[in-house]
């Protein structure tokens, strides 16, 4: 699948680890290092800018390694970029450790997916067909 971007970075585009990898990851692109606090949420730009086909999202998703060693993650995860969008592609970091953090130009800050999607049309009834799990929800099924 193509997909038209721009690359106002210094960075080259984003691209797949592995062949089999599902995201692709997205650095920060910066002209001076930021640091964000404990507690504190940042909007981190990259650079990009895309127009992404009808029926398709770009899903912004943490990075495993910086949410388990250093506790950052996307504060809206996953964001949604949706195909009518066409501004600078933006990741809300936030620190949820004690300590700290500082981000460099060109670090892999979030992963992006590209993902299909449907639109719902409802369909207004007044009762919902049965099913064995019915109701039940929030940890319904034990531990």
């Amino acid at each position: 699948m193509k997909v038209e971007i721009i690359n106002r970075s210094k960075h080259q585009l984003p691209t797949y680890a592995t062949p089999l990898s599902a995201g692709m990851d997205l650095k920060a692109n910066l002209e001076e290092p930021m640091v964000i606090a404990p507690l504190e949420r940042v909007l981190v730009p990259t650079g990009l800018f895309i127009a992404l086909p009808k029926g398709y999202e770009a899903q912004v998703r943490p990075r495993s390694g910086l949410a388990i060693k250093k506790g950052i993650t996307v504060l809206n995860s996953p964001g949604t970029i949706d195909a009518d969008y066409r501004g600078e592609v933006c990741v809300i970091l936030v620190n949820l450790s004690n300590e700290p953090f500082t981000i460099l130009d060109g670090e892999r800050i979030a992963q992006m997916v590209i993902a299909r999607h449907e639109q719902v049309e409802w369909d207004c009834v007044e009762v919902l067909d049965a099913t064995e799990r019915g109701a039940g929800g929030f940890g319904h099924t034990g531990v």
